[in-house]
């Protein structure tokens, strides 16, 4: 059995596979076991790495290629995680959205203030207490850019240390955000059954999905005008599909240049805030049954899976000169959206067009309809993407009354060219499409290889941190990290601004980037009420995570 023990102790390649895999597979494992009904989650991954790394007089693994994975895992999750969230990033900061992420800023700001306040008080390092922070809010880029920034000042020695803080502050971080939410609860008295039927009832009255309506023509001012003319005098975006002409009775799908004369029948497609305009200037709704009409007009979904058409708009399409068609609706994520002429199009995009099966089946070829070309990855976009970011990571900024230049690194950069190319990247016509399997496999990949290298890392000195140095001071100073901003925004967010307790508790877990404190709130919420303000202040919490990290580090350690 020497090969074994050769395979599994002796330095090198096998070896250094064998040990990523194992304490990856073994934490992940580990992290699906539920503790008083809570799991860490991938974040395990740490722990078991912490405890191999514990004993490096039997395994060891070259610092190059720890270095070298760690850098890896984190880019890649970043990097996933802002083409997630990309898309949405700016329209988080309108209306309703404002409230949510100032709130989670105050939540990031006295977070960094108790950091503060602990450094000056007490003797504890600022290397450790970023670390500690980290762990506290568990955020893990925000400790990876903090130890890219300790390497930026030569001070590679103390990544360790800031490692073994947040391993100490994570445990409590995750219990602590779950505890703040029940004392928020019971200070305030609140009825978590009331609070999800108040959602429910705010849901139903905001709907403005697009929906389909059929009107008789019985303004006899619009006879002989045509439907350009009426949708120009309206200047509102509703879609008409199909008209039944009153005299013959023939179903046709209309041009802009089509006449509408009094008595005829047509099916629209608008918002609701719309509809009553809409009716009191056509005519009465009626009910009809357009599919049980006799006519060579359907209405089919096409998938858009070819490049050229992203960020293309529908009217640039000539739906009708081309093809004879016309386009009612589009469903992107989920989402079903007026296709107004100005709707730019993206990959994944499933458009909605009526016509003559032979005509949309036309389209559907040069549009592509092809769900195994939205499985393939489109790796061109990662990978010009993680160069613009390492390489936007890598420029110096000068800041007054700093001595070293701020630079975003490499957890910073690719975050931010991630969120630009996911919003704006069909302009250059990237594709930015990624199916939520393979944008989940590539984002656990990479934060497990960055959790097994942090934790392999850290293992060397953290038993003997802990229980000999200032590991226990760590637990007590993550809990007040985490505690105090949570309990102190929670009220005046409850007392002041009235927010509902459902969508509170999505803040919480927001502002600190936290899925196991979100699986929590949406287990009690039973509604996405939480999962809506978990995603509405997720980009920036992100983001200010990252860029606060690393200013600490530049401010207090330089």
């Amino acid at each position: 059995m020497d090969w074994l023990h050769q395979l599994i102790f002796t330095p090198g390649l096998a070896n250094t596979v064998i040990l990523y895999s194992f304490i990856i597979a073994a934490g992940v494992w580990l992290g699906k076991r539920k503790i008083f009904g809570i799991s860490l989650g991938v974040t395990f991954v740490l722990f078991v790495g912490i405890v191999v790394g514990h004993f490096t007089d039997y395994f060891s693994i070259n610092k190059q290629v720890l270095d070298f994975a760690k850098e890896l895992g984190l880019i890649l999750f970043v990097y996933s995680i802002g083409l997630q969230v990309g898309p949405g990033f700016f329209s988080s900061f309108k209306k309703g959205g404002m409230l949510l992420n100032l709130l989670a800023l105050g939540v990031i700001l006295l977070n960094i203030a108790t950091v503060i306040v602990i450094y000056y008080v007490t003797d504890a390092r600022m290397e450790d207490l970023v670390g500690v922070l980290s762990g506290a809010v568990t955020n893990t880029p925000g400790l990876g850019a903090a130890q890219q920034a300790l390497e930026q000042l030569g001070k590679a020695a103390d990544i360790p240390s800031a490692a073994a803080g947040y391993a100490a502050a994570y445990p409590l971080g995750v219990v602590g955000i779950i505890l703040s939410m029940i004392v928020i609860k019971k200070i305030f008295r609140i009825s978590t059954t009331s609070e999800s039927k108040q959602i429910e009832e705010e849901n139903e009255a905001s709907i403005l999905k697009p929906m389909i309506v059929s009107l008789r023509v019985e303004n006899k001012m619009l006879d002989g005008k045509t439907l350009k003319q009426i949708i120009d005098f309206l200047g509102r975006d509703f879609v008409i599909s199909r008209i039944k002409k009153a005299g013959t009775g023939e179903v046709i799908i209309p041009r802009s240049t089509t006449v509408i004369n009094a008595g005829d029948y047509m099916i629209l497609v608008l918002s609701p805030n719309d509809e009553e305009a809409v009716e009191a200037f056509i005519g009465e709704r009626v009910e009809m049954d357009w599919d049980a009409i006799d006519a060579p007009v359907v209405s089919r979904r096409i998938l858009i899976t070819k490049p050229e058409y992203n960020g293309r708009s529908i009217s640039s399409l000539k739906l009708h000169a081309g093809f004879q068609l016309n386009a009612t609706r589009v469903n992107r994520a989920g989402m079903d959206l007026v296709a107004a002429p100005n709707l730019k199009l993206q990959m994944g995009d499933r458009i909605t067009v009526v016509g003559k099966l032979e005509d949309i089946n036309r389209l559907a070829d040069r549009m592509g309809n092809s769900m195994k070309r939205l499985n393939e990855p489109n790796m061109i976009t990662i990978f010009v993407g993680i160069l613009l970011g390492i390489i936007l990571g890598s420029i110096p900024f000068y800041i007054p009354g700093m001595s070293t230049a701020m630079k975003l690194g490499l957890a910073g950069g690719p975050l931010i060219a991630a969120i630009l190319i996911g919003r704006f990247g069909y302009k250059l016509k990237l594709i930015t499409y990624t199916s939520t399997s393979s944008s989940l496999m590539l984002r656990e990949i990479g934060i497990c290889l960055f959790l097994a290298s942090v934790g392999f890392t850290a293992g060397g000195s953290f038993v003997d941190t802990i229980v000999s140095g200032d590991g226990l001071w760590w637990v007590l100073w993550g809990f007040l990290i985490t505690t105090l901003p949570l309990l102190v925004i929670g009220t005046i967010a409850r007392a002041k601004f009235k927010i509902n307790y459902c969508t509170l508790m999505g803040l919480m877990s927001g502002s600190t980037t936290d899925p196991p404190a979100l699986a929590y709130a949406n287990k009690t919420a039973n509604n996405d009420a939480p999962a809506v303000a978990y995603s509405t202040v997720y980009p920036l919490t992100m983001f200010m995570r990252v860029l606060t990290a690393q200013i600490l580090i530049l401010i207090f350690c330089a």
